[in-house]
Order: structure tokens, then sequence, then C-alpha cells
């Protein structure tokens, strides 16, 4: 169980946030109950999220992983705008490097973008040349991809090592059924975003009704769901509250039984129904 950062910074994750103080408190807390995988970019805030981090745990302690991400930035109009240049991916492994207060990037993310919060076709062959070349020269330790289709990650793999993949995949939506199960063979971890819905949370009456009789919270049960889901799945649920956080951790030691996750499985034919 990782923590994922983005929901640090301020309202549509611009600026700083209305308590920097609590938002501090929530990566000491997160680090004292075990994590050691944060998930963070500098196009969050910008430039906000990696200054709290390193306020909050610099110097670093060992066996900590800090996973970053390229691809993106924000103007002044608070959109969202690819910076897929190699001038750009360049910059933004040095505003990383420095906000962080890092020599070495632990894990670099390329995120793709495409459509929305969905990936899109194209070959990213250029972008992942890039990352290498940064990797060779001792910036980035290792590379991932972030909002990759199955081919697009075949494709970064003919050029790098890839160590970790980062899609949008939860209980209700499942694309990524079968590239998990190849990812899990092949050794790489694969990180759920938006592991609770994103923008949109995930409402079930199946979810509610399996976590009233686990006497848990249906957020809970959907996160035990995805790490039950593959043994090569880390999760990042992000929050801005101590007691959010809290439950994101205690859903880790929650068990489900074979019956209860046939049950669970069930909600996503669902969603695929009814949107058809």
């Amino acid at each position: 169980m990782g923590y994922g950062a983005m929901q640090l910074a301020g309202p549509g994750v611009w600026g700083p946030p209305k308590d920097p103080a609590v938002a501090i408190a929530v990566l000491r807390e997160a680090l004292a109950a075990g994590v050691n995988h944060i998930d963070t970019s500098d196009f969050y805030g910008p430039h906000i999220t990696n200054q709290i981090i390193r306020q909050a745990l610099h110097p670093y302690p060992a066996g900590l992983v800090i996973v970053t991400k390229l691809g993106g930035r924000r103007p002044p109009d608070k959109s969202w705008q690819p910076a897929i240049s190699p001038q750009e991916l360049t910059a933004g492994v040095q505003d990383n490097l420095r906000n962080l207060g890092l020599d070495a990037l632990d894990i670099v993310n390329y995120r793709v973008m495409g459509s929305g919060h969905g990936p899109g076709e194209g070959s990213i062959a250029e972008q992942v040349m890039v990352l290498a070349d940064l990797q060779r020269q001792g910036l980035i330790r290792h590379i991932g991809l972030s909002n990759a289709t199955a081919a697009q990650v075949a494709e970064a793999r003919s050029i790098a090592e890839v160590v970790c993949v980062q899609n949008n995949y939860n209980l209700a939506h499942r694309p990524d059924d079968a590239l998990i199960d190849e990812l899990a063979r092949q050794g790489i971890a694969y990180v759920p975003f938006f592991p609770l819905g994103g923008f949109k949370p995930l409402q079930s009456s199946t979810l509610s009704a399996v976590a009233d009789r686990l006497g848990a919270k249906p957020m809970q049960v959907a996160l035990a769901w995805l790490l039950h889901r593959s043994p090569n799945i880390l999760l990042i649920p992000g929050t801005s509250s101590l007691t959010h956080l809290r439950e994101n951790l205690a859903a880790g030691r929650l068990a489900l039984s074979p019956q209860t996750l046939a049950e669970l499985d069930g909600i996503a034919s669902a969603t695929v129904a009814v949107e058809h």
C-alpha cells in the first residue's frame, strides 16, 4: 500500500493546500505506518506537491521509493497540456530533482497524454528514448509508463526496461485485465490510478452490501479487492486527510473470501451492461 500525493496541492491540483501542516502530517504518518512508495509529479501544483514532500520527509529514509511522472505541464490557465518534446522531458526531470532535493529519481513514468483520462494509441518511442538517455546519464534509475496501451508497453520494452505501468483501473473499470496478467508474468508492477473511481467515486449496491457485511467502508473493500486481484498490483490511494489515510491503510489488512471476490467481480459486468 503506497500513497498518491496529487491531493496534497490545492483545489484542482493547483496552488498550495489550505493547511500545509496537515499535508506534512499526512506524509509523515504514511511513512510511520510503513508506506514506502510515494507517487508524485512536479506538474502537481505545479511544483507544490514535490516541495511539500521535500519539506516533510527530506532527508529521505532508506527504502523509500519516490515515483514521479513526466509528459504534462500546467500553464497559468490551470489546464493540463502535453509536455513531450525532448527539451520538455529533460526540463521536467530537472524540475523534479530540484524540488524533491534529489540527485537521481528512483522511477520516472512517462505519462502518455491520451484522450481525457484514457489512453490514446500512437508511438511513444521518441519519449522513451529520451528517458533511456537520461537513465544512462544517471538522472533516472528506472523507467515506467502511465496511461499506456498494451502496444505502447510493448514498444517501450523494446527500447528500455519498464518496471511499472500506471493506468486507470478499479473494481468497476477493468479494461486492463489482460495487461495486468501479462505484466504479472513478466514481473512488472501494475499501479492503478483512480483506484476508487477518481472524479466519479465508485457507487455500487453490491459494494455497499459487502462492506456492511465486513464492517468496513465501501472504499476500503474496493482497495482490498485490488490487492487481491493480482500480486503485482501496488496501490497509491491519495488523500489530504489523516482520517482517510488511516482508512486506506487499514484496507490493506482486509481479507476477502473467494465467495466475496466473486461477488465483487460481478460489479464490472453490471457496469459494462449499464454503459451499453
